[in-house]
């Protein structure tokens, strides 16, 4: 049997692939061929898989395929050796029976291993699977690998013979199959393979291309069919010809960053070809973002921005023809670039005729909920709440401003431009406030409000923003939560935990002294119009405790410490970094582990005791030399543990009350908590409820222990 391993080349020509999806349908596709491949042992598990896609071709290459798999040794089961052999080992009619079903032939006794001992002891029949060949090898495998790929919308179309059809992606022209320099024989969508493809569909030397081994693939393309059929090498190809272009096009110029459009811009072209267009400057009276987006989102082009990072009248397009003069192609790219920086300039003018504050009466006839009414009417409330959080963290002045902010922030949704470009909400609100002649931070916090928008965005850039970008998420969470629309599973259809993470963040990272309690509370009081709105507080709390837990695991905390810090519910978010800090280095000491199981079994002996226990101890209920000693370090101890506490010093908070460990210790050891005197074990256990209040205020340092 032939064993030879060679290289392996598929390729599936088809017409214009859909571009968002092809880097996906290009990587599966090869992903999925060496996975059935290595199945079947046609393929090592070791085989380098390099995966092509261009606009109208995916391909894979694999190394070291061989041309049949192995055979392989089969060991039948057959059944136990005292029901298939007589007392003189003959074989009895049961097993002949088997046999004759597997087609063995029974008339020739056949060579039977015997396995196990006893009653356990069992027949097999030994035998060797011939090694599947690659041609039904590979057939079995790019069906599946085509079954596997996921097809945005699959397309039906009739092959040449007008009667039969069939279901691709789109329809497939041409297929190739190379073991080495042998075509291997392969029917798929109508096709029968070959050694040959077609190159670029206006550019190519030849047409059409002969493919004489599967290792030179890649290059008969590139020099006689003019492709680059990698993704990620045209990709690459793109980002060069970009940066080159920007520089010639002037000092510090760089071309926008937008990992999406090179992905895409990747997918339209064969062989990239970047040359520069440019507009009228007039236009650049127009906010950059919709100049910008205009051309990202409707003609694929990257806008050039100064060394500033300011737009300039030029851009960059990624053609996919490479004439000797490129006069035609730039001419055609800046013609129909023009209507749509027309349009963007029209829209930016109308709207601006009227101010935010005129479009706040028709807010109320767009429905935010039909539970919670209008996005007018949500919009009074998330200014309700940003005056209440504004009073809280800066007075009158940031409260009015916040207010203000909070009314417009949605007023921009009624404009020309955002109707066009959804994704220009709050920036344009920016603009069209700036217009409007309202202060700085009022127009910065109309676009702020939206941030954090995803993981990692930034935090809005002043106060105002921040508190109008709490009022907006808060009254999100508590009207969604208050009308039973939670998160459930992976559906989360109103983004409740990215609103949830933004809250936190804030908090957090904007170091804002603002207790959960007192915002939520000031959230429950902007539904207080709406009947039969029942605040899911307790609810919400969870909630944004179990989001603040990912987080913290996320930053690289484990489970014990966060659970230590979040068990206690602080309310002020922007302490928890602090605490963490606290307990880790807490955690450090030589006493750490001897307090946190201390601290575990003093929980647990107030949890048990039947009645609430005071913390009043009574001095002449101490008997025991320990239970004097324990009070006394608690006199010394504790004040001077609370007094870094309330300065905020946690670490030296824990740090002190370290020194507890001896008199804990020596209490357990010496000491009867549950005596038989009713008046003592109260007495014991009022003393052990002052030692866990005073160690639990930073953590619950029982969740520290193993």
């Amino acid at each position: 049997m032939n064993m030879t391993a060679e290289n392996l080349l598929v390729e599936i020509l088809v017409e214009e692939l859909p571009p968002k999806a092809l880097k996906t349908l290009g990587e599966t596709f090869a992903s999925a061929l060496a996975a059935a491949l290595q199945r079947d042992g046609l393929a090592a598990d070791d085989t380098t898989v390099t995966a092509y896609a261009t606009p109208r071709r995916l391909a894979a290459h694999l190394t070291g395929v061989l041309a049949a798999a192995a055979d392989k040794p089969v060991a039948q089961k057959l059944m136990p050796v005292a029901v298939g052999l007589a007392a003189d080992g003959q074989p009895t009619p049961a097993l002949r029976k088997k046999l004759a079903a597997l087609g063995i032939d029974a008339t020739v006794t056949p060579q039977l291993r015997r396995e196990g001992e006893g009653k356990a002891e069992s027949l097999f029949y030994d035998t060797v699977a011939r090694g599947v060949t690659l041609a039904e090898g590979l057939q079995k495998a790019v069906e599946a690998a085509l079954a596997a790929l996921p097809i945005p919308k699959v397309m039906r179309y009739q092959l040449a013979d007008g009667w039969t059809s069939v279901q691709f992606v789109r329809p497939a022209h041409g297929l190739v199959a190379l073991h080495g320099e042998n075509i291997v024989p392969l029917a798929l969508l109508g096709l029968t393979a070959s050694n040959e493809t077609r190159g670029h569909r206006f550019e190519a030397n030849t047409a059409p291309l002969l493919i004489s081994h599967a290792d030179r693939y890649a290059e008969i393309l590139r020099e006689q069919g003019a492709v680059i059929a990698a993704f990620s090498e045209r990709r690459g190809e793109i980002v060069r010809q970009l940066q080159a272009a920007a520089q010639a096009a002037g000092t510090g110029f760089h071309p926008i960053e937008d990992a999406a459009l090179l992905d895409e811009v990747t997918a339209l072209v064969e062989r990239p070809n970047v040359l520069i267009g440019q507009f009228e400057p007039e236009f650049l009276a127009v906010p950059q973002e919709c100049l910008i987006l205009t051309m990202k989102a409707n003609q694929k082009y990257f806008p050039l921005l100064d060394a500033a990072g300011k737009l300039t009248h030029q851009f960059l397009i990624v053609s996919n023809l490479t004439p000797a003069d490129p006069a035609a192609i730039l001419g055609g790219n800046e013609r129909v670039v023009r209507p749509r920086l027309a349009d963007a300039r029209f829209f930016f003018e109308q709207d601006k005729k009227k101010t935010l504050e005129s479009r706040l009466p028709a807010l109320d006839k767009v429905v935010y909920h039909n539970k919670l009414g209008s996005q007018g009417a949500r919009s009074k409330r998330v200014a309700a709440i940003a005056l209440a959080i504004g009073e809280r963290l800066g007075g009158d002045k940031l409260a009015a401003q916040a207010q203000v902010a909070a009314r417009l922030a949605k007023a921009d949704l009624l404009t020309g431009m955002v109707g066009e470009f959804p994704e220009l909400q709050g920036v344009m609100g920016r603009y069209y406030a700036k217009n409007d002649g309202l202060p700085e931070d009022v127009a910065d916090a109309i676009e702020d409000h939206y941030k954090p928008r995803f993981a990692g965005d930034t935090l809005p850039r002043a106060r105002v923003g921040m508190v109008v970008a709490l009022a907006d998420k808060l009254e999100t969470l508590a009207g969604l939560f208050g009308i039973g629309q939670t998160p459930t599973g992976d559906k989360d259809p109103f983004a409740l935990r990215r609103h949830a993470l933004g809250v936190i963040r804030m908090l957090m990272e904007g170091h804002l002294a603002l207790s959960l309690e007192t915002i939520l509370k000031a959230a429950d009081h902007a539904f207080a119009a709406i009947p039969g709105f029942v605040p899911a507080n307790a609810q919400l709390v969870d909630f944004i405790y179990d989001r603040l837990a990912g987080l913290l695991r996320e930053q690289g905390y484990t489970a014990q410490e966060s659970d230590a810090v979040l068990s206690l519910k602080p309310q002020i978010l922007g302490d928890v970094p602090k605490r963490l800090a606290a307990v880790r280095v807490f955690s450090t000491l030589p006493e750490a582990a001897a307090l946190a199981a201390a601290n575990k079994r003093v929980g647990n002996l107030l949890k048990k005791s039947e009645n609430g226990v005071c913390r009043d101890v009574q001095p002449d209920l101490l008997q025991e030399d320990a239970e004097r000693a324990l009070v006394q370090a608690l006199d010394a101890i504790a004040p001077g543990a609370d007094a870094a506490f309330e300065a905020g010093d946690y670490t030296e908070s824990l740090k002190i009350l370290a020194a507890l460990r001896a008199p804990v210790d020596a209490f357990f050891e010496q000491v009867m908590v549950n005596a038989e005197d009713p008046a003592l074990r109260a007495n014991r256990l009022a003393l052990l409820a002052r030692l866990h209040a005073a160690m639990n205020r930073v953590a619950d340092l029982a969740r520290l222990s193993g």
